[in-house]
């Protein structure tokens, strides 16, 4: 059996729905492929996913505290620090020490949905992750900044392997902020799924995204040595192609074709000019791309406002196919979801897994 793909859901920009659109991709193509198992790994430290895969809300983060808390962390951070500690070369350990189960934790959710939890302390060992990348290599093939970079790509690898009666389909949350488990994140990742927002903000953080992954050409005469880009030219490392881009926090009142031209405003105009100078930074389509609304038709979806629907449905650990028209219960509030909502969330989830 075979992975499936690799995404990871990154902006470098926050606020965009990165742990919300995780999540229900990665529920509902879980629920509609019940023969492939479905992985998600959070390296994001504010472990949000995890969190709604968990049960959403207190018992959600609850579920994630305890898992921090182990004696061996069953979470990124566990699993980081185990294979640092094992050295470059040793064995990589069983990554069923570390991944859950999450229909064990949330019944809400189908059994073939599987977590490496987020962590907090991804934050304070961020240091220790650097110091170890950056470490002079001891032997003419020994290459630290490689293997570190690679680790979380080898772990779905070896969860694959583990589990290989079924194919495997991955998601990765992520960080706006490129530190360095953003860096693994995207070195994990074979395509990504970038959320954008349609606003100035979104515009200039998808110029920074381009920069961060490929550098800039000539590169910074004191900073340029240093950079992601850099390093993983000098290293051939992988570095993952932009697949779609998807259009969130947009206003569901005024409909799908100004809520598009809004977000092609503000967004679209900066990555098509970055396409047209660089397509190989872009995931292939079987329809030629020769325009700018080409680019939009191929590299662009939207989805309704997750405010509402999508983001109760998160917060209560839930799937938009169980969720019925009433009143839900958010942060000691209710909330009220009507039928058309919650279609048009599925619908527009839907829509996106169909272009993955």
């Amino acid at each position: 059996m075979a992975i499936l793909n690799r995404y990871g859901i990154w902006n470098n920009k926050g606020g965009v729905g990165k742990s919300t659109i995780t999540f229900h991709l990665a529920t509902r193509y879980a629920e509609v492929n019940p023969n492939v198992n479905v992985l998600v790994i959070d390296l994001c430290p504010q472990a949000n996913s995890s969190m709604m895969l968990l049960g959403g809300g207190t018992i959600g983060e609850t579920n994630v505290i305890n898992l921090c808390t182990a004696a061996t962390p069953q979470t990124v951070v566990g699993y980081l620090s185990t294979v640092i500690a094992g050295g470059q070369g040793g064995a990589l350990p069983n990554p069923d020490t570390f991944t859950v189960s999450v229909n064990a934790y949330n019944n809400n959710l189908t059994d073939n949905l599987f977590l490496l939890s987020g962590d907090g302390n991804l934050e304070p060992i961020s240091p220790a992750i650097v110091n170890q990348a950056n470490a002079p290599a001891l032997t003419p093939t020994s290459q630290p900044w490689v293997w570190i970079h690679n680790i979380f790509r080898a772990y779905a690898d070896e969860f694959a392997r583990v589990h290989n009666n079924r194919d495997l389909m991955v998601f990765i949350d992520t960080n706006p902020a490129f530190g360095i488990y953003t860096e693994l994140a995207i070195t994990a990742s074979d395509r990504l799924l970038c959320p954008v927002n349609a606003d100035d903000s979104s515009r200039t953080a998808s110029n920074a995204m381009a920069i961060l992954l490929h550098g800039t050409n000539p590169p910074h005469p004191i900073y340029g040595a240093w950079t992601f880009a850099t390093k993983a030219g000098q290293f051939h490392t992988h570095v993952p192609l932009i697949h779609l881009l998807i259009g969130n926090r947009l206003t569901q009142f005024e409909g799908a074709a100004n809520a598009f031209n809004a977000l092609s405003d503000a967004s679209i105009q900066a990555l098509y000019n970055i396409y047209t100078a660089n397509p190989g930074y872009f995931t292939t389509r079987p329809v030629a791309t020769n325009n700018i609304q080409d680019f939009r038709t191929n590299y662009s979806a939207l989805l309704r406002d997750f405010n509402t629907a999508g983001v109760v449905t998160a917060h209560l650990g839930n799937r938009l196919s169980q969720m019925r028209a009433n009143y839900y219960p958010v942060h000691g509030q209710q909330v009220q979801l009507n039928k058309q909502r919650i279609d048009e969330c599925l619908d527009a989830v839907d829509s996106i897994l169909a272009r993955i």
